[in-house]
């Protein structure tokens, strides 16, 4: 260990950037053992690990750092895997330059450890050696089920199982993952790895109903008559609008409407929407890593130009580094400092353009953040076929939260208590139901103790 002084920060290599455009393969390759060893030799092993504290998961990220660097790789799995419920999920899709690999000690001078990376090796490396995570052969005789086959949905369940709790898990996609499968591209999260999850979550024992929508093909009241509790992980999965002038036009569209359209194209499914961007000016307004799928996504799709439109600069986009970064890259035009005013339509009916206003910075806000202001007398327009609202996500106020007295706030979102208990006793919820549009991992961190909460209940 401690050897940052001979080795430099490696990142994962990308493929040719040409080349990774005409497809949805993952861009990142796995490190080789020599690699994944020879980067986790450059921690420092902190005695008190800012990893550690960064990552919301809490993962033992020196511990099992120090396990690859002695090519103990079955300890390293098991460690990766007792506090995440899917770390190779982690190391592909977090954004660690925020999290663990921003709060790494070695960050301000020596490049830090390139914590995402190894997850991922240590991970797909023991996969490849016949590792499995450890579930309970011994069942308890009690049954949890769960609403949403995402993230947090997931996470829930690889805990409870672990605990030997049964679990059944319905969802209104054709397959499960959520977010996972159906919202983040496969240039970020190849899908057999998710369904790779899901298999070993099958043969745990989990049941899974897929097609099945809470609520429509089967009620809430049937699920707290047959289970002991009900762990509520629908996500927040209703998209933003600006409230512009003409943003209901045919070819205007939210960032989900638009990622699930496309994978579902991919995976030969149904269609709603049936998008297309081939050979089309699309315009996409956001800075996110939601707004990076989405001009990425187009680019594989074969648009004509492809802009991103953000009001801050690139240092303030609350998205991750690298995804900025790999889109710049791939041919994404960015125009910062700027704002949509309204959406030009023509005699159809159909966005033809977009009406801008340049923006600058000003005085912080509440949050410290500094305001945007527009400046005057600085419209002009951008020419779309296409617009895609990258804006976030809003909670989705399900009818049969309140028909079971299930509470919510203001914004819609699930009441809970510290045991991520609903205002009904037995009934829990976690991830973006209730806390609003967040990170995969944060989900995920709900959904993990939420179970541990539901097994402490039910033991008792």
């Amino acid at each position: 260990m401690l050897r940052f002084f001979d080795l430099e920060r490696i990142d994962a290599k990308k493929r040719d950037v040409v080349e990774r455009t005409k497809d949805f393969d993952e861009i990142y390759e796995v490190f080789k053992p020599a690699k994944g060893s020879e980067q986790s030799d450059r921690c420092i092993q902190c005695g008190d690990p800012y990893c550690h504290n960064g990552c919301p998961l809490h993962n033992f990220i020196p511990q099992w750092l120090k396990a690859t660097a002695n090519n103990d790789l079955e300890f390293a799995f098991d460690l990766s895997n007792q506090t995440s419920p899917f770390p190779e999920i982690m190391g592909r899709i977090c954004p660690h330059d925020k999290l663990c690999e921003g709060s790494c000690t070695l960050n301000d001078g020596y490049g830090a450890i390139t914590i995402g990376s190894v997850e991922t090796f240590v991970n797909e490396e023991g996969f490849k050696k016949g590792l499995k995570p450890k579930f309970s052969q011994d069942k308890i005789g009690k049954k949890v089920a769960i609403i949403g086959a995402g993230p947090a949905g997931l996470s829930a369940a690889t805990f409870l199982l672990r605990e030997g709790i049964d679990v059944e898990i319905f969802d209104k996609q054709a397959r499960a993952g959520g977010l996972l499968t159906y919202g983040i591209p496969g240039f970020k999260l190849d899908k057999h790895v998710i369904a790779r999850r899901v298999k070993l979550l099958k043969d745990a024992g989990a049941v899974f109903h897929q097609n099945v929508e809470i609520g429509k093909d089967k009620t809430f009241e049937e699920l707290t008559e047959n289970f002991d509790a009900v762990f509520i992980g629908v996500g927040a999965v209703k998209g933003r609008r600006s409230g512009l002038t003409g943003e209901d036009a045919p070819n205007a569209h939210v960032a989900m409407d638009f990622l699930v359209d496309i994978q579902k194209k991919i995976f030969e499914e149904p269609r709603e929407k049936n998008i297309e961007v081939k050979d089309k000016n699309v315009v996409v307004i956001g800075g996110g890593d939601t707004a990076m799928d989405c001009v990425r996504t187009s680019l594989r799709e074969k648009a004509k130009s492809v802009k991103c439109l953000y009001r801050r600069d690139a240092h303030n986009m609350p998205g991750s580094k690298k995804e900025y970064i790999n889109a710049k890259e791939e041919g994404v035009e960015f125009e910062f400092y700027v704002s949509p005013k309204s959406l030009v339509s023509n005699e159809k009916g159909e966005v033809i353009a977009v009406e801008m206003i340049k923006t600058k910075l000003g005085e912080p806000d509440a949050s410290g953040r500094q305001r945007v202001e527009e400046i005057a007398g600085s419209e002009y327009k951008v020419d779309a076929d296409v617009v895609i609202f990258a804006l976030g996500f809003d909670t989705v106020d399900y009818p049969f939260f309140a028909s079971n007295g299930i509470e919510t706030d203001k914004w819609g979102a699930v009441l809970v208590d510290e045991n991520y208990q609903t205002t009904q006793p037995g009934i829990y919820a976690g991830g973006d139901c209730y806390r609003g549009a967040d990170l995969v991992v944060t989900a995920a961190r709900d959904g993990r103790d939420a179970a541990k909460a539901m097994v402490k209940m039910l033991s008792a």
